[in-house]
């Protein structure tokens, strides 16, 4: 009889999402492998060191944190399977993650129906726009990027513009954002032209926007491969334009694949490519620079990306040392979230907004000699 209370209670306690015997276990949905390894390959290694430094200091209030991560591949399919398991078998308290957009936007029916936290690491305004109870985000949004873009543009003249997106949530997303915000900025797009997520030769589409008669700069949208391969057609196709680029290549793996085509590029980034860069009065400098030294230590260059995956554990961590032991706890405990100084920006998360971010969270670099230089603060 008392093996039965007792295991109807055990019961009752993993439905409802509450830490047991010291363990408090998170999931993530990282594309580790795939076309977007180069994504999720930095956010896996900061989650795990994060985990490792937290368990050595003892925990959270004394309790271990088991850190369950699947490789979605980059794929929406597979990430919706790995879902399922993460919140049914492993019975886990939050998840962090997807990595790509695409793969969010699939899971978030799951997500609400099953009440568990997640943050996302993807970047489209769709995750969390309209609200969505329980999906909040920290990779900055593209409406967020574009708007940079949009006034460094209007400062500097530049009226007429196309646009080369990729056909992935993430491009699609920005496509949208880029039209929305064009007539607030004084922007006429002249002409749109996209590519799939894996195509490496964009030579058709970059020789209509060459002859379209008044284009001033080029806006290419989307993760690599594809933006690489713009960069070096760009150069190869003699258009001498401007070319920019969104925060979806902002990593050093874009650099190695577009090579010298990759200099003169500007992009809207997080903070963390040009640390070293900032005024000592940037409330972001000192952790920036913290979070690069111990990174880097472990695994080489830094990453943006690995940023989005800090600015998630490390709020969720926050969270759960304020007392947070269930689903929806560790959920209205996010919605309260104020001023944290994390990599990708200073976020404050409410009930009208969970992605927590403005305009002035991101900068404007550009490529110089392999290297970032910020141009815009």
């Amino acid at each position: 009889m008392k093996r039965a209370i007792l295991g109807a209670i055990l019961g009752l306690l993993l439905l409802s999402g509450t830490t047991l015997a010291g363990v408090i276990k998170i999931g993530a949905l990282v594309s580790i492998t795939g076309p977007t390894s180069f994504l999720g390959q930095p956010e896996k290694n900061t989650l795990e060191m994060l985990v490792k430094q937290v368990n050595k200091n003892g925990g959270i209030n004394g309790n271990k944190v088991k850190l369950i991560i699947y490789d979605t591949k980059g794929q929406p399919g597979a990430t919706v399977i790995l879902a399922r398991k993460l919140i049914y078998s492993d019975r886990v308290l939050a998840i962090i993650g997807p990595t790509r957009s695409g793969s969010t936007l699939a899971i978030i029916p799951l997500v609400q129906r099953a009440r568990i936290p997640l943050i996302s690491m993807a970047s489209s305004h769709k995750i969390t726009k309209p609200v969505k109870k329980w999906v909040f985000k920290t990779a900055p949004s593209d409406g967020l990027a574009a708007e940079r873009l949009y006034s460094y543009m209007k400062e500097h003249k530049i009226k007429n513009i196309a646009i080369l997106t990729a056909e992935t949530g993430f491009g699609e997303s920005g496509k949208e954002e880029l039209e929305k915000l064009a007539d607030k900025y004084g922007i006429k797009i002249l002409d749109k032209e996209t590519f799939g997520a894996t195509d490496t030769n964009m030579t058709p589409q970059l020789i209509k926007i060459k002859n379209t008669k008044g284009v001033q700069a080029i806006v290419c949208w989307g993760t690599n491969p594809g933006p690489a391969s713009v960069a070096k057609e760009v150069k190869e196709l003699g258009i001498k334009i401007p070319l920019f680029m969104s925060h979806g290549v902002a990593s050093k793996r874009f650099i190695q694949l577009a090579g010298k085509a990759s200099n003169g590029i500007i992009l809207p980034a997080g903070k963390l490519l040009i640390a070293k860069q900032l005024p000592k009065i940037d409330p972001q400098k000192a952790v920036l620079l913290k979070y690069k030294k111990e990174y880097e230590k472990r695994y080489g260059p830094v990453s943006t990306f690995g940023g989005h995956a800090y600015d998630a554990f490390t709020m969720l961590k926050q969270v759960l040392e304020k007392g947070a032991r269930t689903k929806a706890q560790i959920r209205n405990g996010l919605e309260k979230v104020k001023d944290f100084v994390g990599i990708t920006g200073v976020f404050t998360y409410s009930k009208k907004d969970h992605a927590g971010l403005n305009p002035s969270d991101f900068c404007l670099v550009e490529i110089k000699n392999g290297n970032w230089k910020l141009i815009a603060y």
